[in-house]
């Protein structure tokens, strides 16, 4: 499989900073008018949330979003009509994450084709079980070129582990906790600082990037010192706060980096 998400890590494993932001936030046309400052700003790869009534992993900030970004009228469909032009605007990976409802409703195998039509290199879905991607939706995966990412927390086996190291391409998600996203990254919480050793001992094929709790500079950093890089959320989210603004994305970047 070779996609620019893929190509990046090849080129660039260190510092590695990846954005989440909700499709349809804080206005229905807003995706890539966000995408693209977040790019020029100088995040590595973005995250594109697909909006879901009932987001069970996520924090009060990005439900908030989700609610608001359904109310303005949001779905996989029209997510994929404003992705028609992103090729023509932003360069960087983009990944799609969201919920396995909307995508089974939508049908995975067009799900994967829309995806990878106009541009998209990978998706996140937390709640598809490994063994049904295994088994049922692979193939429609690789065919076209999709990085499936799986998340990981403290809490999974290490025998769990080296079966998504197996079976992915691209990134692993480590959260740094079992909470819902939001939560402050305890930086020096002697637990988290175990689950990282862990992970690091490993010796995993693929890159690690870790999300949940990350929203500053000490956090990010933190985060980087044991895996390729950190994904921030909610922070960025809050940041938006009801509006979309160049420089203010770009100064919250550059906080953080």
């Amino acid at each position: 499989m070779n996609n620019r998400l893929i190509d990046l890590f090849k080129n660039k494993n260190r510092n590695l900073l990846s954005v989440y932001f909700t499709a349809g936030y804080p206005q229905l046309n807003d995706t890539l008018t966000i995408a693209k400052a977040l790019e020029d700003a100088g995040a590595d790869f973005l995250e594109i949330g697909f909006p879901y009534s009932d987001p069970v992993a996520d924090g009060p900030t990005i439900q908030q979003s989700s609610h608001v970004a359904l109310e303005n009228g949001m779905s996989l469909k029209v997510l994929f009509q404003q992705l028609e032009k992103l090729r023509d605007q932003v360069s960087i990976p983009i990944i799609l994450m969201g919920y396995v409802n909307p995508v089974l409703q939508y049908g995975v195998e067009k799900f994967c084709t829309d995806a990878a039509r106009v541009g998209v290199d990978g998706v996140i879905v937390p709640d598809l079980p490994m063994y049904e991607y295994e088994e049922l939706y692979r193939d429609a995966f690789e065919q076209n070129n999709l990085s499936n990412i799986f998340l990981i927390t403290p809490q999974s086996s290490d025998e769990r582990i080296r079966k998504i190291d197996e079976l992915s391409q691209g990134f692993i998600y480590a959260l740094s906790s079992s909470s819902t996203t939001g939560n402050k990254l305890a930086v020096d919480a002697e637990q988290t600082e175990k689950y990282f050793q862990r992970l690091k001992g490993l010796k995993l094929i693929n890159p690690l990037m870790i999300g949940f709790g990350i929203n500053n500079r000490e956090s990010f950093q933190k985060a980087c010192s044991v895996a390729n890089g950190a994904i921030i959320g909610s922070a960025f989210v809050k940041t938006l706060n009801g509006s979309v603004n160049d420089a203010k994305i770009k100064e919250f970047i550059t906080s953080i980096r």
